[in-house]
């Protein structure tokens, strides 16, 4: 029972600011995934979509604003040349910004298909 407490992640609020903050800058077909047992990168990884480079920019600023005000700072950033994807790091959590069309071709939805979804419905739900 206690080891069951203790498995739980504190990345699991972290991740449900990032997912929240992605939906506040419009991001689509946001997918939060539980990827504790299957990945030894992270607790946690955001897969959302983006229409556009300036979309892509404005979420990445807005989740890492939003984490770094709850005291969680970014710890590397990849694809910043990149207009289609950029993955964010903040430690037990990974975020990619993707847009539809790199996200149909490297699939990580089918990838981690196993992984558990986990909930982070909107301040309003």
């Amino acid at each position: 029972m206690a080891k069951h407490a203790a498995e739980a992640s504190p990345f699991k609020f972290v991740a449900i600011a990032a997912a929240r903050a992605a939906y506040d800058k419009k991001g689509e077909e946001i997918l939060l995934l539980n990827v504790r047992t299957t990945s030894g990168v992270a607790d946690y990884m955001l897969l959302v979509s983006v229409t556009s480079p300036a979309h892509l920019e404005a979420l990445e600023s807005e989740i890492e604003d939003t984490l770094a005000k709850s005291g969680v700072e970014l710890r590397h950033r990849d694809g910043s040349h990149s207009g289609l994807w950029r993955v964010l790091d903040f430690g037990g959590l990974l975020v990619h910004l993707m847009h539809a069309e790199a996200r149909s071709f490297y699939a990580l939805d089918k990838l981690y298909h196993d992984a558990p979804k986990q909930r982070w419905q909107t301040k309003a739900a």
